[in-house]
C-alpha cells in the first residue's frame, strides 16, 4: 500500500485535509444516493399515476355503459321517454372517455381493449338500440324479446367482462410497479449501508494514521515527562526529520529536560546550602529560647515585684500583704515554699507549707536561735540542710534543701517577723542577698504604714463612737459644700441611719437634697447653711443659729461655729439639736399661764367683787345669801382648779396614792350620771350594761374622778344636747366603758395630742367653752395607774367615744 504523503510541517493542515476529503467525498456520495432514491420514486409514482388514470377512465366508462343498459331497461318496462333520453346520452360519453383512453394508449392491449369498446358502441348504439326502441315503440315487443334473447344480452355480459379483465390486468401491472419499486428501494439501501461501512473503514484508517502521528508521540511525552517527575531519566524518540508540532514540542521538550536536570544540580547545590542554614537557625533559635525563656523568668519575676510593691504601697489590710508578700518573693527568690510569720502574735502567711508545717516552724522559732541571729546580723542568712523524711518524697537517698532567713524591722529598728523560703534543687545566690533585704524593707515599710493607718484608723473610729454618742446631730462641711463628717444622730434626725457611711463624700448638692426632703420651709434654712459654709468670718459678733421644724413635727435649732487652721478655713461645723422637748415645755408654760390667766382671774373677780359689795354696801339677807353663795361656787371653782394642778403634779411625780379595793363600777357610773344630769337639762344620760363582769380593783373616789371628767366632757362639748351614752361590757379579761356623744368631735389632727397637759383644741367652736386642759391628762393618769388603758374615736362634727378598759378583778386577786 502506497504510502500518503502529508505535508509534515503541520500536523493541523494534514488532519484538516484528511477531514475535508472524508466529508467531501462523503457529501458527494449520499447526494448521488439521495438524487437516484428520488428519481426512483418519481418514475413509480408517474407510471402508477398513468394506470391508476386509465382505471379511473375505464370504471366510469363501465358505469356509463351500465346506466345506459338499465335506463333502457327502466324504458321498456315503465316506458319512461326521460330514461330513454338518458340512455341515448350515455354514447357521447363513452366515446369520450374511449379518446381520452385512446390519448394514453401505450401497449397493443390498450388497442385492442379500445377496439373491442368500439365495436361494441356500434352494435349496442347504432345498430341494435335504435331498431329495438322502434320495435318497442311500434308495440312489438316480441321483436324486442327477440333481439334481447338472439344474443344483446351476451354481447353485453362479454363487454362487461372484458372491462372487469382490463381493470384487473391495470391493477395487477400497479402491483407490479410496486413490487418492483420496493426491489429497488432494497438494492438502494444495501448500497448506502455498503457506502456507510466503506466511509467507516476510511475513517478508522484515518484515526489510525492520527494515532500514530499524534497520540502515540503525546503518550511518549507524557511517558517521559512522569518519569522526569519522579526524578528518572527519560528520552523521547520522535523522527529527525519531522518538522511539524510534535517535532518542535520534541525539541522543546528535551531542552526542558536538560534544563531540569541543570536546575536540579543547582538546587541540590543551594539545598545543601539551606541545610546548613537551617542548622545555624536551630542553633540559634535554641540560643533564642534560652534567651526568652531567662526573659519571661525576668519578666515574671518583674510581674511578682511589680505586684509586691504594688500591694505594699496601696493595701492597708494586714493579712493580704503578707500573702502578698510571701506569694510574690517565692517566684522572685526562686523558691518552692515560703512563710512570712510575726513574732509577738499569731499573724502569719504561707505558701507550699501544710497546717501543721506552720504551728511547727512557728513552735520552733523562739528556740532555734534564729531570731537571736537575726537581731545580732540585721541581714539575711541562708543555710543548708538535710531534707527531712516528708520532704522527700520516692527518694530514698540524702537530699539537700537550703533554706534562706530574712528579718522584717518596724521603723528599721524593732524585729517583728520573720520571712523563711526553701529550695531544693540549688542554694541560694549571695549576691542577691542585698536585694532580699530590700525587699524585706519594703515590707517592713508596708508594716509601718499599716500600723500607722490603724492606729488613725482606732482614733478615727474614736472620734466617730464619740460623735455617735452625742444626742445632737454633727455634721462638718467643707469649704465648698461637701461633707466631711457625719455622726449617727445626725442620720438619725433626718430620717436616714443607713446612710451613716455613704454621707461622707456627699456634695451640696446631694446632702441639701436629702435634707429639702425632710424639712418644712426648707429654702430659710438652706439659705442659712448656704451663708454660713461661705462665711470667712472667724470671731462672729452673733450666735449663729437657726430653728427649724421637720415634716414629722419635730424643733431642731442649729448652730454653727467655723473650723479653722491659723487663718484658714477648714470647714463649718454644724451641730442640729432636737429642741422638741424644750419648745413643747415652753409651749405648756405658755399655756400654762393662759389658762390660770383665764381660768383664775374670773372667779376671783367675782369673788372680789361680790365681797366688795357685802363690806361696802348694806344689802338685804336674800341678797347677801346670794352673793355668799356665788362667792362659795366660785371659791369651789378656784379649788377645783387647784386640786387639778395638785393632782396632776403629785400623778406625775409619783406621789399620788390609791386606796385600791374590789370596785363595782355599775353603781359609780350611775352615781356620776345622777350628779351630771343636773348639769344640763338638754341631754339624754344613759347607762346600758351588754352583760359580763362589771369589778374592777382600784380606787373608787379616782375612777369616779376619771369617769366624771369623761361625762363632763361629753355634756361640755354637746353644747347643742343630744345623747350622752355609757355603756358597759366585759371583753377578753377587761372591764370595757364607753363613754359616747353626739357632739362636736375631735378633729384628727388633735387625736394625738389629746391626753397631753394643757392641750385644747383650738377652734371657734371651743373657744367659748372653756377649760383648763387637765382633765384628760388626768384621766389618762389615773386609768394607767390602775392597770388600764383609755383611747378615742371621733368623727369631727358627729360625736366622740372614750373608751376605758380596766382588767377584770376575781376573789383571788391581791389587792396589795
Amino acid at each position: 500500500m502506497k504510502k500518503i504523503q502529508f505535508n509534515k510541517n503541520s500536523i493541523v493542515r494534514r488532519y484538516i485535509f484528511l477531514m475535508g476529503v472524508f466529508i467531501g467525498a462523503f457529501l458527494l456520495l449520499a447526494g448521488i444516493l439521495l438524487y437516484s432514491f428520488y428519481e426512483l420514486n418519481e418514475e413509480y409514482t408517474s407510471k402508477n399515476s398513468q394506470l391508476e388514470d386509465k382505471e379511473r377512465l375505464v370504471q366510469r366508462m363501465e358505469e356509463a355503459f351500465i346506466k345506459a343498459f338499465m335506463d333502457v331497461r327502466g324504458y321498456f318496462a315503465y316506458n319512461t321517454e326521460s330514461l330513454k333520453k338518458k340512455a341515448l346520452e350515455q354514447d357521447p360519453v363513452i366515446m369520450d372517455y374511449m379518446n381520452q383512453l385512446s390519448a394514453m394508449e401505450e401497449s397493443y392491449k390498450d388497442q385492442a381493449f379500445l377496439e373491442q369498446v368500439e365495436d361494441f358502441r356500434k352494435y349496442y348504439f347504432i345498430e341494435t338500440l335504435p331498431v329495438t326502441l322502434e320495435e318497442y315503440e311500434n308495440g312489438n315487443i316480441e321483436a324486442v324479446r327477440a333481439t334481447a334473447n338472439g344474443g344483446a344480452t351476451k354481447k353485453i355480459e362479454a363487454i362487461m367482462a372484458d372491462i372487469d379483465e382490463y381493470n384487473d390486468a391495470i391493477n395487477d401491472q400497479i402491483d407490479a410497479n410496486f413490487i418492483e419499486l420496493k426491489k429497488i428501494q432494497s438494492y438502494v439501501q444495501i448500497a448506502f449501508v455498503v457506502f456507510v461501512l466503506v466511509f467507516l473503514i476510511v475513517l478508522l484508517r484515518i484515526t489510525r494514521l492520527m494515532f500514530s502521528e499524534i497520540a502515540k508521540p503525546l503518550a511518549g511525552f507524557a511517558a517521559a515527562a512522569n518519569e522526569i517527575a519522579y526524578g528518572r531519566d527519560a528520552v523521547i524518540e520522535v523522527d529527525k526529520d519531522r518538522n511539524d508540532e510534535l517535532g518542535v514540542l520534541s525539541v522543546a521538550f528535551n531542552r526542558m529536560i536538560e534544563g531540569i536536570q541543570e536546575n536540579e544540580q543547582n538546587l541540590l547545590a543551594q539545598n545543601e546550602e539551606l541545610v546548613a542554614q537551617q542548622d545555624e537557625l536551630h542553633a540559634q533559635q535554641l540560643e533564642l529560647q534560652e534567651a526568652l525563656e531567662f526573659v519571661k523568668n525576668n519578666e515574671q519575676k518583674l510581674s511578682s515585684r511589680n505586684e509586691l510593691i504594688n500591694k505594699l504601697a496601696n493595701s492597708l489590710d494586714k493579712q493580704e500583704v503578707l500573702e502578698s508578700a510571701v506569694l510574690n518573693m517565692c517566684p522572685i527568690i526562686g523558691a518552692e515554699k515560703g512563710i512570712i510569720a510575726f513574732i509577738d502574735e499569731p499573724s502569719y502567711a504561707s505558701y507550699g507549707i501544710s497546717p501543721g508545717g506552720v504551728k511547727q516552724f512557728r513552735g520552733n522559732l523562739l528556740f532555734s536561735g534564729v531570731i537571736d541571729r537575726l537581731q545580732v546580723e540585721r541581714k539575711p542568712f541562708a543555710m543548708k540542710r538535710q531534707c527531712a523524711e516528708d520532704e522527700k518524697g520516692y527518694h530514698s537517698e540524702y537530699l539537700f534543701s537550703y533554706d534562706l532567713y530574712i528579718p522584717i524591722f518596724l521603723s528599721g529598728k524593732k524585729l517583728i517577723a520573720i520571712m523563711a523560703f526553701t529550695r531544693y534543687d540549688s542554694p541560694f545566690d549571695g549576691r542577691l542577698m542585698e536585694e532580699y533585704e530590700a525587699l524585706a524593707k519594703n515590707v517592713g515599710i508596708a508594716m509601718d504604714k499599716i500600723n500607722l493607718y490603724q492606729k488613725s484608723e482606732e482614733a478615727r473610729r474614736l472620734n466617730q463612737d464619740i460623735l455617735d454618742t452625742i444626742q445632737e446631730g454633727v455634721q462638718l462641711v467643707s469649704g465648698d459644700g461637701e461633707i466631711l463628717l457625719v455622726n449617727k444622730k445626725f442620720c438619725e434626725l433626718f430620717g436616714c441611719p443607713e446612710k451613716l457611711h455613704d454621707m461622707d463624700g456627699c456634695s451640696w448638692d446631694e446632702w441639701t437634697a436629702l435634707l429639702e426632703g425632710t424639712i418644712e420651709e426648707a429654702g430659710d434654712f438652706i439659705d442659712f447653711l448656704k451663708s454660713e459654709v461661705a462665711s470667712q468670718e472667724k470671731y462672729p459678733a452673733n450666735e449663729r443659729q437657726f430653728t427649724y421644724r421637720n415634716k414629722a413635727g419635730k424643733v431642731f435649732k442649729v448652730y454653727c461655729e467655723g473650723l479653722f487652721d491659723g487663718n484658714t478655713k477648714l470647714g463649718t461645723i454644724f451641730v442640729h439639736r432636737n429642741i422638741t422637748k424644750e419648745f413643747e415645755v415652753d409651749r405648756i408654760k405658755s399655756e400654762f399661764v393662759s389658762t390660770v390667766s383665764h381660768e383664775l382671774r374670773t372667779p376671783l373677780a367675782s369673788i372680789l367683787g361680790f365681797t366688795e359689795l357685802i363690806l361696802t354696801r348694806e344689802l338685804k339677807p336674800e341678797r347677801q345669801k346670794k352673793y355668799l353663795s356665788t362667792i362659795h361656787n366660785e371659791a369651789g371653782r378656784l379649788t377645783a382648779l387647784i386640786n387639778d394642778f395638785l393632782d396632776i403634779q403629785r400623778m406625775e411625780s409619783g406621789k399620788q396614792g390609791y386606796e385600791k379595793i374590789q370596785v363595782e363600777m355599775l353603781p359609780v357610773i350611775n352615781k356620776v350620771i345622777e350628779l351630771q344630769k343636773v348639769q344640763s337639762d338638754r341631754h339624754e344620760l344613759t347607762l346600758k350594761f351588754l352583760g359580763g363582769s362589771d369589778v374592777v380593783i382600784g380606787d373608787a373616789g379616782k375612777l369616779e374622778q376619771a369617769l366624771t371628767n369623761l361625762v363632763h366632757n361629753a355634756i361640755k362639748y354637746s353644747p347643742e344636747g343630744g345623747k350622752v351614752s355609757v355603756i358597759v361590757f366585759e371583753k377578753d379579761g377587761m372591764v370595757r366603758m364607753e363613754i359616747q356623744d353626739e357632739g362636736l368631735g375631735i378633729p384628727p389632727e388633735a387625736i394625738d395630742k389629746l391626753f397631753e397637759k394643757f392641750y385644747r383644741v383650738d377652734n371657734s367652736d371651743r373657744r367659748s367653752i372653756g377649760g383648763t386642759g387637765l382633765g384628760l391628762a388626768i384621766v389618762k393618769e389615773i386609768i394607767h395607774d390602775h392597770g388600764g388603758e383609755i383611747s378615742v374615736k371621733s368623727q369631727f362634727g358627729k360625736g366622740s367615744t372614750f373608751t376605758i378598759s380596766l382588767p377584770v378583778s376575781d376573789s383571788q386577786t391581791d389587792f396589795g
